[in-house]
């Protein structure tokens, strides 16, 4: 809802914009204003997400990546051992956007919840990310990111890294 009233809205002010200027091309300025408004509605929007899920994050129930692990929903594998897949992201923000998750989720939800007994989970996890990272050619220079919490965005409560890069990386990041 949010999203279609944003694009109504983005549309008419640069509509507006355009016949103020009296040009037929609205100027940077206009498409820079439109895009930072659709960021504005993109962010409202990830948060909303982020918070819906976080409300179901430690129910046990089965995540969007339980039913990757269990080949029910189809993905790009990159990479897969015993204990670890990596596919890729269905909404990539890099050019390389890779998902690393553990094949047991052990309650390993988000980050802030590891445990000691984790401890060779995470260590593999960051391994395979830097293994993804060699495979798709990115090993001289790659971002690791994981949301923990909805706080953070975290969108799907089953621990994840997101290995990004192909494009030189901005600082600071989000």
């Amino acid at each position: 809802m949010l999203g279609k009233f944003w694009n109504r809205y983005t549309a008419s002010t640069t509509t507006r914009a355009v016949r103020v200027l009296g040009t037929a091309k609205p100027s940077a300025s206009i498409v820079n204003f439109r895009r930072s408004l659709c960021r504005i509605s993109a962010t409202n929007n990830e948060e909303a997400s982020a918070k819906a899920a976080a409300a179901n994050a430690d129910s046990g129930a089965p995540t969007i990546f339980d039913k990757i692990i269990a080949k029910e929903i189809p993905s790009t594998i990159v990479y897969e051992d015993e204990k670890v897949l990596a596919f890729r992201d269905v909404n990539p923000q890099a050019p390389v956007h890779v998902l690393v998750i553990p094949k047991l989720r052990d309650g390993l939800t988000q980050l802030g919840k590891a445990e000691v007994r984790h401890e060779q989970i995470l260590g593999q996890l960051l391994y395979a990310a830097r293994l993804v990272a060699e495979k798709e050619g990115i090993l001289d220079g790659f971002r690791v990111v994981i949301n923990s919490g909805p706080d953070a965005c975290q969108s799907v409560y089953h621990l994840h890294l997101h290995v990004l890069g192909g494009r030189q990386m901005k600082w600071p990041p989000g």
